[in-house]
């Protein structure tokens, strides 16, 4: 072959695998009018939802932002939000697969996770714990030798937990579990001695737990949990719309009223949190 007709050839096969390459979530948001958000049931305060009722929480409050500002971005007002029920083991293959456009709930970022998945600005840090019965002399993580802790499996959770009994060489016995039901059912009917997740997803449970039996945190946190927005890779122009609204909500200081209506409770952001939000407010 001729180099000029190499050239062309090779030419015409990259213009070929770009026409048939999937178009954008942006571009498919814009054709279909709808925008697909995932929720966990179950994450209160960030993301939970009663029957016959929408999803509601904190990380649904900052997705609800980022869809009302791409009716205005794409000129859509009649754009559609469609709420698409995720589960704690599939909600990065529904993202992987094209099901959801983006995950509204309590995912870590690590970058492990970021070689299948893209994630936005941060949007929360939290620190894992263990939930404990109140009452059961549990309070540090020292106290776990001979214990047993429920966790659910695929989480960073399993890893962190397994890790920081590992560095303190505590013999506790982990048990992975299908779900954040399953591990308070199993705690509650003392099938195991703690329930292990992040701090504020575990304050959701134990508020919520039925027959009012009482819970308690342990004194101490084992990871570092810093939350954001997941969607797909490679998808940089709606990776883009998605921060732009993010960081609008920082610096407008919008993010505070939406703290106080889930989380204001519990009192101010801490430090580590306050300043998260003063860094991710990008300028335009």
């Amino acid at each position: 072959m001729k180099p000029a007709l190499g050239l062309l050839s090779l030419l015409l096969s990259i213009l070929a695998s770009g026409a048939c390459a999937a178009p954008g979530t942006l571009e498919r948001i814009g054709k279909s009018g709808v925008i697909r958000l995932g929720y966990l049931e179950a994450a209160a305060p960030f993301s939970r939802a009663e029957a016959g009722k929408p999803p509601a929480g904190y990380s649904i409050d900052l997705c609800t932002r980022v869809a009302e500002d791409l009716k205005a971005e794409l000129k859509l007002p009649g754009l559609r939000t469609e709420w698409v029920k995720v589960t704690l083991q599939d909600r990065l293959q529904a993202v992987k697969d094209g099901r959801i456009d983006l995950e509204c709930g309590t995912t870590t970022w690590s970058l492990s996770r970021q070689q299948g998945v893209d994630f936005s600005l941060m949007t929360f840090v939290d620190g894992a714990s263990l939930l404990v019965k109140l009452g059961s002399g549990l309070r540090r993580m020292s106290d776990f030798s001979g214990k047993s802790i429920a966790v659910v499996s695929g989480t960073t959770t399993v890893g962190a937990l397994s890790r920081e009994l590992k560095r303190l060489g505590i013999d506790a016995t982990v048990v992975p579990v299908a779900d954040e039901h399953k591990g308070m059912a199993m705690m509650s009917a003392g099938e195991v001695d703690a329930y292990a997740s992040d701090r504020l997803v575990l304050l959701g449970l134990a508020l919520d737990a039925e027959g009012r039996q009482a819970y308690s945190l342990i004194d101490e946190d084992f990871s570092i949990e810093p939350y954001a927005l997941v969607l797909r890779r490679d998808d940089h122009d709606f990776r883009l719309a998605v921060n732009r609204s993010l960081a609008r909500v920082y610096r407008s200081g919008e993010i505070h009223k939406i703290y106080d209506a889930w989380l204001g409770k519990l009192g101010r952001p801490g430090l580590l949190l306050a300043s998260m939000y003063v860094l991710q407010a990008l300028p335009e």
